[in-house]
């Protein structure tokens, strides 16, 4: 406020000066800095907009007033509420009363069983399509979606990992899921009495052996939660679904027999997927899922992964998907000629958090051998319990 009194005084003397202070009366340019640095607010007010050029000291009164507000002032800060922490909003996330987390299919699917697995408590919200479910979090419908992304039989489902890379989704958790295929039928009826069963393709596919072995005739259906309510709707003695016990449970079929799969160690690796990304830590395992291309050149490749090697960090998964946007490139080859082949983007999680500096080191060294390259989460790792 003082500054705003001296303002026309140096900016317009009455005199012109080499310097602004060479016209000055001394005392009166000290006492307007002893103004300057007086804490009351009243002194303040006097200097700006007083007739008088004169600047007032506050008087032992207005500074008892002061110091008396400065005193209750500081007690209520002690009133006020801590600031979030880290370790706040991580412990946050187990709160999930109000979490509604979007999947693929119709209830009882496996997808709804992957989230109710990691939020126990949280509503779930079915979709028609993976889009829908994706979408769903985007417009703000939902809180997070979740996503099969591989099974250990089938392999990967290529599809999704197009959607991870056309959305800007974050990878904020996974979810491995054992898979209990179960043959169920309307009550009352004995498996022997199953001429066809209706499933996804897929579960279909996982029970070859025990279909084959019963006589079962094979029916694909759009998911298995699906076929479960087709089932129960037809109400058929002859038609059998391979489906979850919760799907069972929720559309009134009986369970004529559990484990059916050919593999018995059969496990679907779930993505949970938010707007935000997570929070890196290092308290406990993590993993970090990326997507890059890469220049052209011999060995480039091997110099992208040993950029991990180096660091001791360990891959747990290598994908790759033929870019959409430009599927050929175009490769000089011998006798002047060219060749083409494809345009890979590869996808890859590597056991490391972000909060590392070897894995930001990592990254950073990989850049220098990539034209795109994309963080899609990093997250705790599902340890087996």
């Amino acid at each position: 406020m003082a500054l705003r009194c001296l303002l026309p005084i140096w900016v317009c003397p009455q005199t012109p000066h080499r310097y602004p202070l060479a016209g000055l009366d001394r005392r009166r340019v000290v006492s307007a800095w002893e103004c300057s640095s007086s804490s009351s607010s009243a002194a303040s007010v006097t200097a700006v907009e007083g007739d008088g050029p004169e600047l007032k000291k506050p008087s032992d009164e207005m500074g008892l007033v002061q110091e008396a507000k400065s005193v209750a002032f500081h007690r209520d800060l002690s009133m006020l509420p801590k600031p979030l922490s880290a370790n706040s909003l991580y412990s946050s996330a187990g709160d999930d009363s109000k979490v509604r987390i979007s999947f693929q299919g119709i209830p009882g699917a496996y997808s709804e069983t992957a989230a109710l697995e990691a939020y126990p408590n949280c509503e779930t919200v079915p979709c028609e399509h993976f889009e829908t479910a994706f979408q769903a979090v985007e417009l703000w419908l939902v809180d997070k979606a979740v996503l099969p992304i591989e099974n250990s039989v089938g392999g990967s489902i290529h599809r999704n990992y197009d959607l991870l890379l056309r959305h800007r989704l974050h990878i904020v958790q996974e979810v491995h899921l054992h898979v209990n295929h179960c043959l169920l039928g309307v009550p009352g009826v004995n498996k022997e009495e199953i001429k066809c069963v209706l499933s996804h393709p897929q579960a279909l596919d996982q029970c070859v052996n025990s279909l084959n072995d019963l006589g079962i005739q094979r029916i694909s259906a759009k998911d298995t939660a699906t076929a479960a309510q087709t089932v129960a709707s037809s109400g058929k003695k002859d038609v059998g679904a391979i489906a979850s016990v919760r799907a069972a449970n929720i559309y009134g079929l009986d369970i004529l027999a559990e484990n059916i799969q050919d593999d018995a160690n059969n496990v679907t690796r779930f993505l949970i997927l938010a707007r935000e990304p997570m929070i890196p830590r290092t308290d406990r395992p993590y993993k970090t899922s990326i997507v890059f291309s890469l220049e052209e050149g011999p060995g480039v490749l091997f110099k992208a992964l040993a950029v991990f090697a180096l660091r001791s960090i360990n891959l747990s998964k290598i994908e790759s998907r033929p870019q959409r946007r430009r599927p050929l490139r175009v490769v000089d080859g011998s006798n002047n000629g060219s060749a083409k082949s494809f345009d890979y983007l590869f996808y890859i999680d590597f056991e490391a958090s972000m909060a590392e500096i070897r894995a930001q080191h990592a990254l950073g060294h990989l850049q220098e051998f990539t034209s795109f390259i994309r963080v899609l989460g990093c997250y705790p790792m599902d340890l087996v319990r």
